[in-house]
């Protein structure tokens, strides 16, 4: 069966093929990415204007015709948290549904940990003994753990890499009071959950997934000899500080660093190094699935049953 995921999130519309089958694995075949950078067409009043809802419209419809182009079966579309948390998020995503015949689902940020946990899951197996999963999204971070499928914990905070840039990043290369005001407000946002994620720091493993985390994974292993395929805690405090350091044109020309994420890896390396200092996590793995497989993953579950 051929599926397409339609991921609407804070910086791409993502359109990414499976075939698959119940009990199989999800085959990629094709994928279909606009930089969109939605969080930047919203407002102070949590707004998004016309501008990023006609830019959203044109990138979802083109979406829609790639997907038609290859065959595809059935169509999954959700939104994460910039339509999530706009003011008008409804009222877009009831028009874009009535326009263009699709049923564009919001995720909720503790759907999006437990369906992304479900992905990590089934990549390390049962095996892999108790997992906890973090995710640095464009507009949220989530995290879960637990031992089985479904997470015991499945949490999420507004400390996405996007977010954070435009909320308190300044300057190019960033000021030093933008960089302080921003670790000060990670703390912070991070404190709210501490308590019920301590008690489940003794985890087998603990898996890092998004972009956001396999760049950081990408630099650890181009700057300190790593495999690309994992983050310690040490490799991630001096990548942020490094970062930090330079402007965006020099962040651009990094490996594994495109032109849309120049601006935003320095609020994501500071998410990482915030949460593995916190929760004490010496290292993290790379999974190279995430919130679309889980997507797949379940409704292919769904199906079958």
């Amino acid at each position: 069966m051929r599926l397409g995921v339609l991921d609407v999130g804070s910086n791409t519309v993502h359109l990414q093929i499976v075939d698959t089958s119940p009990g199989a694995r999800p085959n990629p075949t094709f994928n279909y990415k606009e930089e969109l950078k939605l969080t930047q067409y919203i407002s102070e009043d949590n707004l998004v204007s016309d501008e990023g809802i006609e830019k959203l419209r044109s990138s979802i419809k083109r979406a829609i015709e790639q997907s038609a182009s290859v065959q595809t079966q059935e169509l999954l579309p959700f939104a994460t948290s910039a339509l999530r948390e706009a003011s008008n998020g409804e009222e877009i995503i009831n028009s874009i549904n009535k326009d263009f015949k699709i049923d564009l689902q919001v995720l909720s940020g503790e759907e999006e940990a437990k369906l992304t946990f479900l992905a990590a899951r089934r990549w390390f197996g049962w095996s892999s003994g108790r997992l906890l999963v973090i995710d640095i999204g464009g507009g949220s971070l989530e995290m879960a753990v637990g031992v089985d499928e479904s997470p015991e914990i499945a949490t999420s905070l507004p400390l996405g890499a996007a977010r954070l840039t435009k909320d308190f990043l300044r300057g190019d290369p960033y000021t030093d009071k933008s960089i302080r005001a921003l670790r000060d407000h990670i703390e912070n946002k991070l404190e709210q959950i501490l308590p019920s994620l301590v008690k489940h720091q003794d985890t087998d493993r603990a898996i890092a997934t998004s972009k956001t985390l396999r760049t950081l994974a990408r630099l650890s292993g181009d700057w300190f000899d790593g495999s690309g395929k994992n983050i310690t805690v040490e490799s991630v405090r001096k990548i942020s500080a490094k970062l930090s350091e330079m402007d965006e044109s020099t962040r651009a020309k990094l490996p594994g660093v495109s032109e849309n994420r120049a601006s935003q890896i320095v609020a994501g390396a500071f998410v990482a190094e915030s949460v593995m200092r916190n929760l004490d996590i010496k290292e993290l793995e790379i999974c190279p699935w995430a919130l679309r497989e889980g997507v797949v993953l379940k409704w292919m579950d769904w199906m079958e049953a």
